[in-house]
């Protein structure tokens, strides 16, 4: 039995990684791990059965910029500066300045790398004389007169490790609505944009800003697929001999839901489903590229989410045609309960990965660090992805411990829970997100203060037995706790915290 984080058989040369982040795809959405769900998804369950699919698979937070820098940096989004909540299309850069990313390390190990999609972790952008700095808030809107479009933009994607950078600077859903390319953006906003948050369907408009006159939401999923597409075509045409490693994290199906024509009424359910059907294509437009290509057998293909589905898909109605986006767990996207920051993630390589297996492993998406560089045969600096443990073994289908000792979460307010094993610790009385019982309601207070979950027998989250086992309440406190002391979850010498944590909202 190998032990958690022991060498596995390193390929001989170096494969490509082709890594496609959904927006908000619920755990339930996909076919492969939701049998009953509706959706139709073939093209990630064709990935799931010639790869291996994981049961238990979370994000670091149940939120979009959170989990992104947990998945590009290794570390917990918490150690971050950002203790709750997402960041805005013009926020300042969030990834610190000299932290070792996915994109660094393998560019370091020869890799040449991409990012094709929705960035949200944050940007220098050239502000004009006189004009106020933009903060961590998610922006209203976006006036004239305050930055500098025709200058380019520092500490974005290229500033962390990537070669190649084309996409947005946040969710479609946020200023501004312009393409970028690298350090430009594409085109100079200069009219007022927004878009319907889901097309045909009354209920509201995305902020209005400022966008590229021809930016329209619709064509944003179309590019992004076409231009990863052309990456792959490019990279096999290159025969330099370096791998690539692309990272396309979509813009769908979040908000503004807009399917294009092709696939608008596909589902039979409503636009989101049709959404979720235009990202499965992408999925597969992705898979022939590397086909066509010649690049699937030397090609390791993930196909993930950054948390679960959003409300705005308007889950009642999905549940009432018999679609349920989570599945069989509690809660949705920004929620400490499972079905906020469980997700689908499958896992393809011919000849490495066996085919059509399953994993009930215990992971989360901090973990491609450490993968990336055991694959790579990189040693990680101790002050690099404190809490990424390589899943190369799991991957190859050996039979391993676990390979977290436990796993943290967190809620879009900041709310934590601490899970090992059966067990499910929630530190706070409620869902810490947007489900009942809500942060702050009349129905979260007289709550227990704590939430305790056997998830072998309740996996719907649905009896809180904190009072039967204070036991486990009090060792997972105190785990959690030293996690946050060391500045680390995984072996090595303690590190600082860039965050002022507080695992229990409101005490230091």
């Amino acid at each position: 039995m190998l032990a958690a984080g022991a060498p596995a058989q390193t390929p001989a040369t170096k494969p490509n990684i082709v890594f496609i982040l959904a927006d908000d795809l619920g755990y339930g959405d996909v076919q492969c791990l939701n049998p009953e769900g509706k959706i139709k998804t073939p093209h990630i369950d064709a990935v799931a059965a010639a790869g291996m699919k994981f049961t238990d698979a979370h994000t670091s937070s149940a939120v979009c910029t959170p989990t992104r820098y947990g998945l590009l940096t290794g570390r917990y989004n918490w150690r971050s500066r950002l203790q709750s909540g997402v960041l805005g299309g013009m926020s300042p850069p969030l990834i610190e300045p000299g932290r070792l990313t996915v994109a660094s390390l393998l560019q370091g190990a020869g890799y040449h790398t991409a990012c094709v999609g929705k960035w949200h972790l944050g940007m220098e952008w050239p502000l004009l004389p006189g004009a106020p700095a933009y903060g961590d808030g998610i922006e209203k809107g976006l006036e004239p007169g305050v930055v500098d479009f025709a200058q380019p933009i520092r500490r974005g994607p290229n500033a962390v490790g990537f070669d190649f950078y084309f996409g947005i600077s946040a969710s479609l859903d946020m200023v501004p609505y312009t393409f970028l390319e690298d350090d430009r953006v594409k085109v100079v906003p200069t009219v007022a944009k927004s878009f319907p948050m889901m097309a045909g369907r009354p209920g509201g408009q995305t902020r209005q800003g400022l966008g590229a006159e021809e930016f329209e939401a619709i064509d944003v999923l179309p590019t992004l697929t076409r231009t990863a597409v052309e990456y792959i075509g490019r990279r096999a045409a290159a025969k330099d001999g370096r791998p690539f490693f692309l990272y396309l994290p979509l813009n769908a199906p979040h908000t503004p839901i807009v399917p294009t024509p092709e696939w608008q009424g596909k589902s039979g359910l409503n636009p989101y489903a049709d959404f979720v059907m235009e990202v499965d294509a992408t999925v597969g437009a992705v898979a022939a590229a590397l086909e066509k290509a010649g690049l699937a057998q030397e090609t390791l293909l993930f196909v993930t989410s950054d948390n679960g589905c959003s409300p705005q898909a308007k889950i009642p109605e999905l549940q009432a045609l018999g679609h349920f986006p989570s599945g069989p767990l509690r809660g949705h996207k920004a929620d400490i309960f499972d079905g906020g920051h469980r997700v689908p993630f499958i896992a393809r390589w011919p000849g490495q990965i066996p085919a059509g297996s399953t994993s009930d492993q215990i992971i989360c998406l901090n973990d491609l660090l450490a993968t990336c560089a055991q694959l790579t045969g990189v040693k990680l600096p101790d002050n690099a992805g404190e809490d990424s443990v390589s899943l190369l073994p799991v991957l190859h289908g050996e039979k391993v411990s676990p390979v977290h000792e436990a796993l943290v979460h967190h809620s879009i307010n900041g709310s934590f829970a601490i899970r090992q094993g059966k067990w499910k610790l929630e530190l706070c009385a409620g869902s810490g997100g947007w489900s009942a019982p809500v942060p702050g309601s009349a129905a979260e207070k007289g709550l227990p203060a704590d939430q305790l979950y056997d998830l072998s027998a309740d996996l719907g989250e649905q009896k809180n037995v904190a009072a039967e086992h204070p036991d486990v309440v009090e060792r997972l406190t105190k785990l959690l706790e030293s996690y946050v002391e060391k500045g680390r979850s995984t072996p090595g010498a303690p590190q600082a915290n860039t965050g002022k944590v507080q695992i229990r909202k409101g005490k230091p």
